[in-house]
């Protein structure tokens, strides 16, 4: 009879407690699906007192988890603590250096140090796997590495944080403002108290550069994702875009060019009729391009106590059974260095709201500065007049480069009568 494969859990939060309970609920079917038993044998938290709602009778118990990883009765490690550095990392380094399988569903450390801890874990000869550090429940990790592993990736793109989208889909559907339905989300726990690696685009992003590495064979370079978050998006944003014809999404989008590789996480505008229009409330969506396989898009709930043990079992039966493939999908000398797009050399259509007085003169300044950088307008937006008070008027441009929109933002920017900062929000076609 196989021996069973012995797991050490760092971190008892919402994640690591439902992990322990999966094991424990789904065990005869893991056996009968890996060919051997999986057994918790070993779990590292704060405190030991704590009701999790799970039983710790007869499991190793630690209060430091990197001494765990490196000490404990265990083949595989799960790090669910969190965090790009302190002692996330170290447990996750101590597992490895103790020749220990890691699975870990933390984003923020494989984003800033996935390259280095992939090339420790092959010279270790153990696996290092993170299907939970992107998009929850959405094997997107495996699909990436296995499923279309004869397929070259031109583009991927997607809604990686449920926590904006949630937002934006209660703005459009409640007619509410960004800061009313924040407030409501972080009652209802969908955002933290600090929201703001969620809100700022820095959690999508984390998910992005992960992906782009794996999409293009890649070193992961976090650095190199262009970022803003939803927090300027109004609710007057919301309708405008209705009325065109979109949906206003945040997306993490990477795409290979001439330029090297843009990575890039901010507000889009999607034609309503995408796919990804759809997607709707907590849940995320990812999309890939490939030349054989053409479009493909999974969906599905992007956290929560459910999915992300989900994933992280998922990777534990890989282990079980045996699969040890590099965490990139390539061994990382063959990953080549990351080579970053400038967001100037970006093409694309642009969405401009612009807080203007209503006045003679102001639409020829602004068609004054499109014409002096070569910039087409498609469109333009104004709804009723109040002369001499302010009027909100949105412009929408045809494609043209990221630093030709820039520079007409910015002579617009210093006219009299614009009496905000324009908000610039991308048009994607999809």
């Amino acid at each position: 009879m196989s021996t069973p494969l012995k797991i050490a859990v760092a971190g008892l939060g919402t994640v690591g407690a439902g992990i322990v309970k999966l094991i424990n609920e789904q065990g005869g079917l893991l056996e009968r699906r890996c060919g051997r038993s999986i057994q918790v044998t070993a779990v590292s938290a704060r405190d030991k007192t704590k009701d999790r709602g799970v039983s710790l009778e007869g499991l190793q118990f630690f209060d430091n988890a990197a001494e765990m990883a490196a000490s404990a009765d265990c083949d595989v490690v799960v790090e669910l603590i969190g965090g790009s550095d302190g002692i996330a990392r170290e447990t996750v380094e101590a597992a490895i250096a103790a020749s220990r399988h890691v699975v870990t569903a933390n984003k923020a450390l494989i984003a800033h140090h996935g390259t280095d801890l992939a090339k420790k874990a092959e010279a270790a000869g153990v696996t290092l796997a993170y299907e939970a550090a992107v998009a929850g429940g959405i094997p997107i990790i495996k699909a990436m590495r296995e499923g279309l592993a004869g397929n070259e990736i031109t583009s991927i793109h997607g809604i990686l944080n449920g926590t904006c989208n949630y937002i934006l889909s209660r703005m459009r559907d409640e007619g509410l403002e960004f800061d009313e339905v924040l407030e409501d989300a972080q009652r209802l726990g969908y955002a933290e108290v600090d929201p703001s690696f969620d809100v700022d685009g820095v959690d999508a992003a984390h998910k992005l550069a992960i992906l782009a590495s794996l999409a293009f064979g890649r070193e992961v370079d976090f650095d190199a994702v262009h970022i803003e978050g939803i927090r300027r998006i109004s609710q007057m944003d919301i309708h405008f875009a209705e009325e065109l014809g979109y949906r206003i999404k945040l997306l993490g989008i990477a795409s290979e060019s001439e330029h090297g590789v843009e990575q890039r996480v901010h507000p889009c505008l999607v034609p309503r009729a995408a796919p990804i229009a759809s997607v709707e409330g907590v849940f995320n969506a990812v999309v890939a391009e490939g030349n054989f396989v053409d479009t493909l898009m999974m969906e599905g709930r992007g956290a929560g106590e459910g999915p992300t043990a989900s994933a992280v079992c998922a990777d534990i039966a890989d282990i079980a059974r045996g699969i040890n493939i590099p965490a990139f999908g390539i061994r990382t000398n063959d990953l080549k260095p990351a080579a970053t797009a400038s967001m100037d050399h970006h093409k694309g259509a642009y969405y401009v709201r612009l807080m203007v007085l209503d006045r003679p003169g102001i639409f020829a300044d602004v068609a004054t500065a499109l014409r002096d950088n070569d910039v087409s307008m498609e469109s333009i937006l104004q709804h009723g007049r109040a002369p001499g008070e302010a009027v909100s008027v949105v412009l929408t441009l045809h494609e043209t480069e990221e630093i030709r929109a820039a520079r007409v933002i910015e002579t617009i920017s210093g006219f009299d009568g614009v009496l905000e900062a324009p908000v610039m929000i991308r048009i994607e076609s999809m």
